[in-house]
């Protein structure tokens, strides 16, 4: 039977430890990374399953996993500390497989880790998720490559306002508040100081895409309409 490369970028010692435990006697090595950049350059052709936290001390999980499915078909299993409705949207539509809230119990966790194994290393497919292509707003997201696109011409986007694209597109037509955003974008408690840092990036990626691909509903937020067909 094939050992199966596990590559655990989450900081908990006491998590990796049971799980590297509860693992061995399925064949599997457990290996430890520190960061994203760390993750990226430890990350082998070989590696059969990520583990990703939502948070890396260099960079946001999401960001990390968007890098690493420029590289690798390998199943990602998040670890969020909230697990509400924007996170586990955004752990999907960035190419993650699976998701869990924290505290974990570490025996669930492994048998998540086998199932996504078994379904990518026995059946040969990565489970898919959302959609690897969202067309909203007249923009094509393209979440493998963590790429936004608008009539055939690429979309230079920072991670951040990728990201707040990438929610909108995931849901067309939902309302979603600058309180919304920036819980789910920042990862960061909201204060009304942090308007302001929403209507900014929303700005900011008007002048890249056009003022009609993101719409403003006065008073309750903003939203993506469905792409016409």
């Amino acid at each position: 039977m094939q050992q199966r490369c596990i590559l655990c970028a989450d900081p908990d010692p006491e998590l990796r430890s049971n799980l590297g435990f509860l693992l061995a006697g399925e064949n599997c090595v457990l290996e430890e990374t520190a960061g994203g950049a760390t993750l990226l350059t430890q990350l082998r052709r070989n590696t059969d399953l990520v583990i990703l936290p939502q948070q890396l001390p260099d960079m946001s999980g999401f960001g990390a996993c968007t890098a690493l499915r420029r590289q690798s078909a390998a199943p990602v299993l998040f670890l969020l500390e909230k697990a509400d409705e924007s996170a586990r949207t955004l752990s999907f539509s960035v190419g993650g497989d699976d998701c869990l809230e924290k505290p974990v119990s570490c025996h669930e966790l492994a048998v998540r880790v086998k199932a996504l194994l078994r379904r990518y290393c026995v059946y040969g497919a990565r489970p898919t998720g959302l959609e690897r292509r969202l067309r909203c707003g007249g923009l094509e997201v393209d979440t493998a490559a963590g790429t936004v696109w608008q009539a055939g011409q690429e979309v230079p986007l920072t991670e951040l306002e990728y990201r707040i694209v990438l929610l909108l597109a995931s849901y067309p037509n939902k309302i979603f508040s600058a309180e919304n955003l920036y819980e789910s974008i920042w990862e960061e408690p909201y204060f009304y100081s942090c308007k302001n840092t929403v209507m900014v990036h929303i700005r900011n990626i008007r002048q890249k895409v056009g003022s009609g691909a993101i719409c403003t509903v006065w008073g309750k937020g903003y939203r993506m309409g469905p792409s016409k067909p």
